[in-house]
C-alpha cells in the first residue's frame, strides 16, 4: 500500500514540470498504477479494523473523507487560478504537497492488525487456484460492480459538459465540487443504511440517481443545469461504491481479502475503460446529449436487469 502512495506522490511534480502531452500521459499512467496497487490492500485493511456489523457505515466513512479530500483539491484549484491569473503550473505544483503529506501519514502512523500464523511461515505466491477458492457469491458482486461501472462512465466527461455549456475554465472545478459535496454528505448515511436496510434497496436507489444524473445533463443548456446533474452523479457514486466495497468483504473469506479486492477493481477498472472509450466515441461522433442519454439506457437496463434476474440472488 506503501509502495501506491509512493507512486503517486513522486510523480505529482511531473505534472507542472510536463512539456508535452506525453509527459502528462506517463504521469497519469503511472499515478493510475498507484492507485491500482493500494486500493485493494487499503480496503482489505479496513475490512479487517472494522467490526463486521459496522462495515456499510466503516466503508461509506471512507468514502465520505475520500470525497472530502476530493471537495476541498477542486475548490483550492478555483481558488488559487483566480488568485494567480490562471497559472495552472502554479497550482499543480500546490497538489504536491498533500500527497507527500499522505505518504508521511501512512509511513509513521497508520498500523495493520496483527496477524497469527500456525507455522510462522510467509504465504506462497498468489496462485490461479486461490481465485476459485472465492465462491460463487463473490463472484456475483464482481458481475454487479462490472455492470454498475459500465452503466456510468468517467466523471472526467462531467466537466467536458460543463465546458459544453459554456462554463468560463477556471469555474470548471466547481462541477467536480458539487458533485463531491453531495458524495461526502450522502456516502457515510448510506453505508450506514447498508448495514441494516437491503442491499438490493440501496442498489436501485443508485441506480435511479444514476439515470436522473444522465437525463439531466443529457438536456442540460446551462452551468446550473450541469451542477445539478453533478448533484445527482454525486448521490449516485454514494449510494453504490461504499455498498460494493462492503459486499466485497462479506463475500470474501477473511484470507482471500486482498486478492478479492483486487479482482473487483481489476475488473470494474476495466469496466470503466471500456465505458468511458465507448462514451467518448458517441460523444465525438454524436455529441454530448447522445452520450448522456446512452448512459441513461444502459443504467435502464442494469436496473431492469437487477430487478429480474438478481432478486433472490444478490447479497443482502
Amino acid at each position: 500500500m506503501i509502495l501506491g502512495y509512493a507512486l503517486a506522490a513522486f510523480t505529482k511534480p511531473i505534472f507542472p514540470l510536463a512539456t508535452s502531452v506525453t509527459w502528462v500521459f506517463t504521469a497519469r499512467f503511472i499515478d493510475r498504477i498507484g492507485k491500482g496497487i493500494r486500493g485493494a490492500p487499503r480496503d482489505a485493511l479496513v475490512a479487517e479494523i472494522a467490526p463486521p456489523q459496522l462495515r456499510g457505515a466503516a466503508y461509506g466513512l471512507r468514502q465520505a473523507l475520500d470525497s472530502v479530500g476530493a471537495l476541498i483539491g477542486p475548490l483550492l484549484a478555483v481558488l488559487l487560478m483566480i488568485w494567480l491569473a490562471n497559472d495552472i503550473r502554479t497550482v499543480l505544483w500546490v497538489a504536491v504537497v498533500p500527497a507527500f503529506i499522505a505518504v508521511a501519514l501512512l509511513l509513521f502512523y497508520v498500523r495493520e492488525p496483527e496477524r497469527t500464523k500456525a507455522d510462522g511461515s510467509a504465504k506462497a505466491p498468489l496462485k490461479a487456484v486461490d481465485a476459485r477458492q472465492l465462491p460463487m457469491r463473490y463472484w456475483l458482486v464482481v458481475l454487479l460492480g462490472a455492470v454498475f461501472t459500465l452503466a456510468r462512465f468517467s466523471d472526467a466527461f462531467l466537466v467536458l459538459r460543463a465546458q459544453d455549456v459554456g462554463l468560463g475554465l477556471a469555474f470548471v472545478p466547481i462541477v467536480m465540487i458539487v458533485m463531491n459535496i453531495f458524495y461526502a454528505a450522502a456516502a457515510y448515511p448510506a453505508g450506514a443504511a447498508a448495514d441494516r436496510v437491503s442491499h438490493r434497496t440501496l442498489l436501485l436507489l443508485g441506480l435511479i440517481f444514476l439515470i436522473a444524473a444522465d437525463l439531466v445533463l443529457a438536456y442540460a443548456e446551462s452551468s446550473l443545469i450541469v451542477f445539478v446533474g453533478a448533484a445527482l452523479w454525486g448521490l449516485h457514486m454514494a449510494f453504490t461504491q461504499g455498498l460494493l466495497s462492503k459486499l466485497v468483504a462479506d463475500t470474501a473469506p477473511a484470507e482471500l481479502l486482498g486478492t478479492g479486492f483486487g479482482i473487483f477493481n481489476l475488473v470494474s477498472g476495466g469496466a470503466l475503460l471500456l465505458a468511458s472509450v465507448i462514451a467518448g466515441s458517441l460523444w465525438s461522433s454524436f455529441g454530448a446529449s447522445a452520450t448522456f442519454l446512452a448512459g441513461a439506457a444502459f443504467a435502464t437496463v442494469a436496473t431492469i436487469g437487477l430487478l429480474i434476474t438478481l432478486r433472490h440472488n444478490v447479497p443482502g
